[in-house]
């Protein structure tokens, strides 16, 4: 099973689709107006606007279909989700060209683009859904045959770990239960299920292929003892869960997942719709693209007087820990003297005698944090979320908040509600205070609050609060 070929053949499908439509929308549009078509064979050797159209078309497609998150999570995927996201997609792609034909066509009868929009709607939806249902017919019979499986262990060996294997084994189609890990030299469970100890949690996950980690802990268990679990679990390309607790459930977190009728809480997945997820991942790379380009010429401007300020480079490359716990290189305009950390890392503060003249202007209005426009482009970043740390001092907070690994569940952002509210963190205490802010904000994430924390940001920027 790969869910990189899974989503390569729902492309394919989708392109094809769109490319039946048009050819016979194109058909239907010539018919309705009396042209000959077969004898000026304009379908076959099209015209130079249809000949464009018919490759614009099936872009435009995909596109829409990527906006409403139909390309996410596609081993998931409900029937229903299948359905209305295939409908709307349709409405929207019809309502599009049905506007443009609108435009360029003069002298039509309104009566003719109302047919128009229903016969193109129609055959978007009819022969899209019909590709994409066999597709996921075909998925669901190599799941049921086990041709394709998820991998799944349970790290925990007590009773709340045997009735979630009991579970999966009952009602899990998708997953196989391959085992347990145990945590303590004593355990429970019968050898032959019993694939090791933590320690070998790596070795374990290569050699079993797996795919699911549902961390099973029981009620008495410190949350202190999961966090450190999960914070070493998110290196791995796994999905992760873990049985709620009494929190979880009075606050919503909990959800019945596809493994049976046991509620479990997701860390790897987010609350944020599909169509939002896609949407947002848009919106950072049309912004970060067009903001390089604009701000160009003032970059050139910084970079002068950067070097002008004192000796050194121009940009600050800096690693830092992004989504999934991955590091990644971090873009910013250096702010401070050359060797100002001596290979110790230390916390900056508004009246740090390491940041340079320029460099405090810079700070002032948080334009050093401009050419992370890159970072967003690139896919490190996003404009809205969690800034990200270095590990330095991730190791530090974890010992007072081992809840930090909530953050690699998102790409950490240009902005978010932690830094509005605190400002820079020159202390532990000021971090893990961001922090409670930036969970809170993964938990209610939706593009509406990306919006708010934007325009609060551009607040800050403008009024030179930025330190």
């Amino acid at each position: 099973m790969n869910s990189k070929k899974l989503l390569f053949k729902y492309l394919f499908f989708d392109v094809l689709a769109s490319l039946l439509v048009w050819l016979a929308f194109v058909v239907f549009r010539k018919t309705i107006n009396d042209i000959q078509i077969m004898h000026n064979f304009e379908v076959l050797l099209p015209s130079r606007y249809y000949l464009f159209s018919l490759i614009f078309f099936p872009f435009c497609c995909v596109f829409i279909h990527y906006l409403t998150g139909f390309y996410s999570n596609l081993l998931h995927k409900p029937k229903i989700n299948l359905f209305l996201t295939t409908l709307i997609s349709s409405l929207i792609i019809s309502v599009a060209v049905f506007f443009a034909l609108k435009l360029r066509d003069v002298i039509v009868s309104y009566e003719y683009f109302y047919y128009s929009l229903l016969v193109l709607f129609l055959q978007l939806f009819v022969i899209t859904y019909t590709f994409r249902r066999i597709i996921y017919s075909q998925v669901q019979h190599n799941f049921k045959t086990k041709k394709w499986t998820l991998n799944t262990i349970i790290i925990g060996d007590g009773q709340n770990a045997q009735r979630i294997a009991r579970d999966i084994e009952k009602h899990g189609f998708q997953y196989t239960f391959t085992g347990f890990v145990a945590l303590y030299k004593k355990h429970q469970t019968p050898e032959d299920k019993l694939l090791g100890s933590f320690y070998d949690i790596e070795s374990i996950i290569n050699r079993y292929d797996i795919k699911e980690v549902i961390v099973a802990l029981e009620s008495d268990t410190d949350d202190t003892h999961l966090f450190k679990i999960i914070n070493q679990l998110y290196k791995y390309n796994v999905d992760i869960s873990f049985t709620p607790r009494l929190y979880e459930i009075l606050t919503g977190s909990a959800r019945i997942s596809s493994l049976g009728i046991n509620p479990l809480v997701s860390i790897t997945q987010l609350n944020m719709p599909d169509w939002q997820i896609s949407l947002k991942r848009c919106i950072d790379f049309i912004s970060a693209f067009v903001a390089l380009i604009l701000l160009s010429p003032l970059f050139i401007y910084f970079a002068i007087r950067i070097k002008h300020d004192s000796n050194g480079p121009v940009f600050y490359v800096q690693e830092r820990i992004g989504r999934f716990g991955k590091p990644f290189n971090m873009v910013k305009f250096r702010t401070m003297y050359v060797n100002s950390e001596n290979g110790t890392p230390q916390l900056s503060s508004a009246f740090d005698d390491r940041i340079t003249p320029f460099g405090s202007i810079l700070r002032k209005y948080r334009i050093d944090e401009l050419p992370q426009f890159w970072n967003v482009l690139k896919g490190d970043m996003s404009l809205v979320g969690p800034r990200p740390e270095r590990q330095y001092y991730i190791d530090r907070i974890i010992k007072e908040a081992p809840y930090y690994c909530l953050l690699y569940k998102i790409r950490p952002g240009l902005t978010s509600w932690g830094p509005i509210k605190i400002g820079y963190s020159d202390t532990i205490e000021k971090m893990i205070e961001r922090l409670n802010y930036d969970i809170i904000y993964i938990e209610s994430m939706s593009l509406l609050n990306d919006l708010k924390i934007l325009l609060l940001t551009i607040e800050i920027i403008f009024k030179g609060k930025g330190v």
